[in-house]
């Protein structure tokens, strides 16, 4: 599905990532699913050479080196939506995705901050009680945008 301006735009990122492998594996689906940037707050990563699809020069990567930075530069009228593990968050399968939306993923090990949940507009959270690997998730996340947009066509 290419975005359009009937269905908006979305954006995904990890706040803290660890391991190269993972970002170059979310950046890649990112690809796939039709993002429109992707990002990290925190470490900057480069092209990988195991990138045979060239997303690096298909997909914007922004990098902030805070929360707080990326905050600064939310387009206008777009949704944050943290994806986390939380009694208080809205399990996926019930979720509507906004038409302009950025999504954020904690690494594996710290997850999202308090602070950072309570800046977001929604938190989403995907079945399980286990944190699963960051690109995992991402992937989940993005083709649950991917398919809910197909009905709605």
């Amino acid at each position: 599905m290419k975005q359009s301006p009937n269905n908006g735009f979305f954006g995904i990122g990890i706040y803290g990532p660890k391991t190269e492998s993972n970002f170059g594996t979310l950046w890649r689906t990112a690809l796939i699913f039709n993002a429109n940037f992707i990002f990290t707050i925190g470490k900057k990563f480069k092209r990988q050479s195991s990138d045979v699809h060239n997303t690096w020069a298909k997909i914007p990567l922004y990098t902030y080196e805070n929360f707080d930075q990326l905050i600064e530069n939310i387009p206008y009228s777009c949704r944050l939506v943290g994806v986390e593990i939380s009694k208080d968050a809205i399990p996926i399968q019930d979720f509507v995705h906004p038409k302009r939306a950025i999504y954020l993923l904690g690494n594996e090990t710290n997850g999202l901050t308090s602070d950072v949940q309570s800046k977001c507009h929604e938190i989403i959270s995907l079945p399980g009680e286990l944190s699963l690997n960051v690109a995992v998730a991402g992937s989940i996340v993005m083709y649950d945008r991917f398919t809910k947009s197909k009905s709605d066509e």
